[in-house]
């Protein structure tokens, strides 16, 4: 029998054994906090819909690729960045080929509501005195994608090695910086103005600063102890109530509606820190 088909064999066999013996547990969710505040609300609305249960951890996408690697198990994973898909199917951790798109998300400067400190460019960032909040570049999507803002820019050095003061450790850690004051500005994600719009501003980036678009994506773990029903709960996700719900919270759901922002911009795909990013953080301290 070919290598591949065997594969494939054993794989579904296994994932339907499992399902025997853990029929009614909640599925395992890992999913990237980029979208916390609407997956909450599919969440819910999924459960009274099916009946099904979802055990949801939220956190950085490479944290949860780590987590999901350490413990073995889970039914679901979702990244706000299609780098961490790449990732995991790499370690072998997911199912080549089961990737969905979920929705868009286009890189922002968020400030506090008044701007106290004048942001208005991405060259503002490196301004002396200016505090910075960014995702942890190694685990966290959204600080790869300001990371590689800052390289195009040719501002890592003096953001990244200078203004920087907090990495946060998830995308809802990152926008709460932001929200309590505790910096000037964090390289976030566009839709972190709809979470908190009364505290919070969005400042858009010059669309030509903006080299990449991510996508927020889903993908079947090797571990799905019933690989149809994750399935179905992705379906459900990428489907039109998934995306009713998406887009009233200022996600967009479809690829034109992201490029609107950045016509030029290049989407998914994969950004490897800069050889230097070491020495860079290094010579910060």
């Amino acid at each position: 029998m070919n290598r591949r088909l065997l594969s494939g064999f054993l794989f579904c066999a296994v994932s339907l054994f499992a399902g025997c013996f853990r029929e009614g547990e909640p599925l395992l969710f890992f999913c990237g906090s980029a979208v916390r505040v609407p997956m909450d609300e599919i969440i819910a609305r999924y459960e009274k819909d099916t009946g099904r249960r979802i055990s949801v951890t939220y956190g950085g996408s490479g944290t949860l690729l780590s987590q999901m690697e350490m413990a073995r198990r889970g039914d679901l994973y979702l990244a706000g960045s299609p780098d961490y898909i790449i990732k995991g199917e790499k370690k072998k951790l997911l199912v080549p080929g089961t990737e969905r798109k979920v929705a868009y998300l286009v890189p922002a400067i968020i400030v506090p509501r008044g701007n106290p400190a004048g942001i208005r460019a991405i060259e503002d960032l490196a301004r002396p005195g200016v505090r910075v909040g960014m995702g942890n570049p190694e685990t966290v999507c959204l600080g790869l994608y300001g990371t590689e803002i800052l390289d195009r820019a040719g501002l890592l050095e003096k953001v990244l090695g200078g203004t920087v003061v907090v990495f946060a450790k998830s995308c809802e850690d990152t926008a709460m910086l932001a929200v309590l004051r505790k910096v000037d500005a964090i390289l976030g994600w566009d839709v972190f103005a709809s979470w908190n719009p009364a505290e919070v501003e969005w400042i858009r980036l010059d669309p030509r600063r903006i080299p990449r678009i991510s996508y927020v994506a889903m993908a079947l773990p090797v571990f799905a102890h019933d690989a149809r029903v994750s399935r179905e709960f992705m379906d459900y996700v990428a489907g039109q109530e998934g995306k009713r719900i998406l887009s009233a919270w200022g996600y967009c759901a479809d690829e034109n509606a992201a490029r609107a922002h950045a016509p030029a911009a290049k989407i998914g795909g994969e950004y490897a820190l800069p050889a230097n990013y070491r020495a860079i953080l290094g010579a910060a301290r």
